[in-house]
């Protein structure tokens, strides 16, 4: 949910003019880095929610290294973009608030994909920084799990691991011996995941329709979710999945 090209002032604007959902400091160490150069380095960052899934970093303007930044352009409401250049590189996805900005005073976004790597502390982070208030528990479960698209079984299982991650639906991870790999095509899609790494995907073709990107699994998965590693899961909201002889709803979620 990064901003597009020209979203820059129309965000800066509905975070003065509304404020984000909500902030949170830290006292992590934030750095982020362009062009092999440390251009953000702080204790003093502040988590700030644009929207209600997951939050950016905002930091101190004092914390951008000194020469590598220059004011753009004044995008209204005491806000201004600022131009980053270090070597033959330079980006000018970064939003500089001023006093109207009320929690955001004196803070600077950087778009989190413009520069080449965030750190927290000695710790690389990709997609978006974690939301501290979220969790996830990978569970072990011998409730029989048995999956069907358009009343075919496609996967079939007497154990599979429950992952939990808060404001998610559970997702339910099956051997890959489970599923009847004749219905399976290989997806091009590959989506990245702050939590649980870099999942690739599989279409599912039934009575001869393709459901597209059903399934995903991750290879090599972050170390809080090496249980999954290798393991298929279809999401809940286009499946029908009968766990322990109960058929369950289809939850209502942005990937209904």
């Amino acid at each position: 949910m990064e901003s597009n090209k020209d979203d820059l002032p129309s965000l800066a604007h509905r975070l003065i003019t509304k404020g984000p959902v909500k902030t949170l400091p830290t006292p992590r160490r934030v750095r982020a880095f362009f062009n092999h150069t440390c251009i953000v380095d702080t204790t003093h960052a502040l988590y700030v929610w644009e929207h209600e899934h997951y939050p950016q970093f905002y930091v101190p303007q004092d914390a951008l290294k000194q020469g590598c930044w220059s004011e753009k352009d004044d995008i209204g409401d005491g806000a201004k973009t600022l131009q980053i250049h270090v070597g033959d590189r330079e980006t000018d996805r970064v939003i500089a608030f001023g006093a109207e900005a009320g929690a955001l005073n004196d803070m600077v976004r950087v778009e989190f994909g413009s520069v080449d790597a965030w750190l927290e502390e000695d710790t690389p982070i990709y997609v978006h920084p974690k939301d501290p208030f979220k969790r996830i528990d990978i569970l072990d479960s011998i409730r029989p799990i048995k999956i069907s698209i358009d009343g075919v079984v496609v996967a079939s299982a007497p154990a599979s691991m429950h992952l939990y991650e808060t404001t998610l639906p559970t997702r339910y991870y099956l051997p890959p011996t489970s599923v009847d790999f004749a219905v399976l095509q290989p997806s091009k899609t590959v989506t990245a995941c702050p939590y649980k790494g870099e999942a690739e995907y599989y279409d599912v073709v039934v009575n001869g329709k393709t459901y597209k990107d059903v399934i995903w699994y991750y290879r090599r998965p972050t170390l809080e979710c090496a249980l999954v590693a290798g393991r298929i899961c279809f999401y809940n909201e286009k499946v029908d999945i009968e766990l322990d002889g109960v058929k369950l709803e289809r939850p209502k979620t942005f990937w209904s």
